[in-house]
């Protein structure tokens, strides 16, 4: 996030962005089927999140309930996450055998930009459960992880 006016322009603190990000996910997302928090709250550089996805209406994920680790290291917010499946999941961007979500194949990650977040990740990955490519793959058996 850049806060200010004509020509000049504060950049956020990484520290700050999370904070903001974490109070956010705290909060819950839109209609409750994506959140995220930090998964060890003595973490104190918040490197290492979870999120859960319900997935979504009209598709194979239907009331399913993803869950992924994103870690986000000391260039984050200039560069992406890395974001992995903890739940076996079949989808075009996520590599079959680690459940890592491939950025050349996720367009969000592969075109990052500092104002996408943790939240943009996971609402962008429903969205795309829910595409024509993905929506009627066949998936693991329910409860399997990576």
């Amino acid at each position: 996030m850049t806060i200010g006016s004509g020509g000049s322009s504060v950049v956020v603190p990484r520290n700050f962005r999370l904070l903001e990000e974490l109070e956010r996910g705290e909060k819950g997302i839109g209609d409750g089927t994506v959140s995220y928090g930090m998964d060890d709250g003595d973490d104190i550089y918040m490197r290492s999140w979870t999120g859960t996805i319900i997935g979504p209406h009209n598709s194979v994920h239907e009331g399913r309930i993803y869950q992924l680790k994103l870690f986000c290291d000391k260039d984050y917010p200039e560069k992406p996450p890395s974001v992995r499946f903890h739940s076996r999941i079949n989808m075009t961007c996520v590599n079959h055998d680690t459940g890592v979500v491939e950025s050349k194949k996720f367009g969000l990650l592969a075109s990052w930009q500092r104002e996408y977040t943790m939240e943009d990740i996971l609402m962008q990955l429903k969205k795309e459960m829910a595409a024509p490519h993905n929506r009627k793959l066949v998936q693991p058996p329910e409860g399997t992880y990576f």
